[in-house]
């Protein structure tokens, strides 16, 4: 049994059951023996894969989004340009290699990454220190100085904590983690509970026993973005899996080495993630006065954004294996069955934005396209 595991036994024991949130926190953020503090949970050795380790063409194509953001934002003379756990960091350094072709918008940005896990902050400096800008690390999205913004979030959203809750014949009981007889980890249902009316309508009719999940963290802070937007300009990027409407279903899981695990077998030594809601979401961001596109499938902002072109170019010259390895990547990143549907990616705005739509592709500079400079100027990545 893993030492985390015992001390949630003991603290259930002695405090009594904890809800699925108050799990997701220990689980994952406890300084000693929690995911986050003690796991490598990206790349082959890891856990999972997100899509920048997939293929640098991830990382390029959401930095030519950001430069079109930039460019449609007035090219102001400074902004914070931002991501919301970074990872192991590699998203922003392809991100970075495409802003080369803007000395501009590099000239303007100051670096910022929100993440609380020291481990991941020395990985994410390891990283981007061939990088043309330095990170400032931030323990929260409120700590990033004024001004404009520039943000991305990847597979951010998903690992905060969600609360649940299943129908009874008493009506909307919070799910918990209580213990059984044996003294093992077990769900149950509490004594709290929420009345009909804070439960979506397309959600009340759910036979007894079905689950229904919120996600007061993730809109929390997605209001306090869309707020951000609104007083000082930007845009955001939301790209994480989940679903487009308020459905009731019970969507946390744990993976542990690329499999996915029991919630509650090896609590600490697996990652545990829950879909995100994006109508929520949404619904956050507007309320924090900012303006919310219609949400794409990744699969659909990608190709918007050039993806094909992108493997056309880094594809050209190439060996036979090489070709495949990019063919392969496309794939995995935007077919339907695979990334391209299961994950979403949400705009946000502020109010008053000029029209140049952020899923469009970048305007062509004077000098040369974007799209014609990718040959010479984004190398294939070299990898840390």
């Amino acid at each position: 049994m893993s030492v985390l595991k015992d001390r949630i036994r003991r603290q259930i024991a002695n405090e009594g059951p904890l809800t699925v949130a108050q799990y997701i926190t220990i689980c994952l953020g406890d300084p000693q023996a929690g995911y986050y503090a003690t796991r490598e949970p990206f790349g082959e050795r890891g856990d999972f894969i997100t899509a920048p380790e997939v293929s640098q063409m991830f990382g390029e194509l959401v930095g030519a989004v950001c430069l079109s953001a930039y460019q449609a934002l007035g090219s102001p003379g400074r902004f914070q340009l931002a991501e919301l756990g970074p990872g192991r960091g590699t998203l922003m350094f392809d991100l970075l290699r495409m802003a080369a072709l803007r000395p501009r918008f590099l000239e303007a940005a100051s670096l910022n990454l929100v993440e609380t896990s020291q481990r991941l902050r020395q990985i994410q400096k390891k990283t981007l220190s061939r990088s043309p800008l330095q990170p400032q690390f931030r323990d929260r999205f409120a700590d990033i100085p004024d001004g404009p913004l520039i943000l991305v979030a990847n597979e951010f959203f998903d690992a905060l904590p969600v609360h649940q809750f299943v129908k009874t014949t008493d009506g909307w009981r919070e799910r918990q983690i209580g213990l059984t007889g044996d003294g093992d980890l077990a769900f149950g249902a509490g004594a709290a509970g929420l009345a009909d009316d804070a439960v979506p309508e397309e959600i009340r009719a759910a036979p007894e026993g079905a689950i229904f999940e919120t996600q007061p963290t993730a809109n929390a802070i997605a209001e306090e973005i869309g707020a951000r937007l609104a007083e000082h300009g930007g845009a955001a990027l939301f790209i994480d899996y989940g679903y487009l409407q308020s459905a009731p279903g019970d969507t946390l899981q744990a993976v542990r080495k690329h499999a996915f695990d029991d919630v509650l077998a090896h609590p600490g030594e697996a990652d545990l993630t829950a879909h995100v809601n994006f109508q929520a979401l949404a619904a956050a961001a507007a309320r924090g006065g900012a303006r919310v596109l219609p949400p794409l499938t990744q699969g659909d902002f990608l190709l918007r954004a050039g993806l094909l072109e992108r493997a056309g170019a880094l594809g050209a010259g190439k060996s036979h294996r090489e070709q495949e390895t990019i063919r392969d990547a496309v794939e995995r990143l935007a077919a339907p069955g695979q990334m391209g549907d299961l994950f979403k990616v949400l705009a946000v705005t502020a109010p008053v934005y000029r029209s140049r739509r952020l899923t469009a592709r970048p305007e062509r500079p004077k000098d040369q396209g974007l799209r014609n400079r990718f040959p010479s100027v984004l190398e294939t990545r070299h990898e840390n």
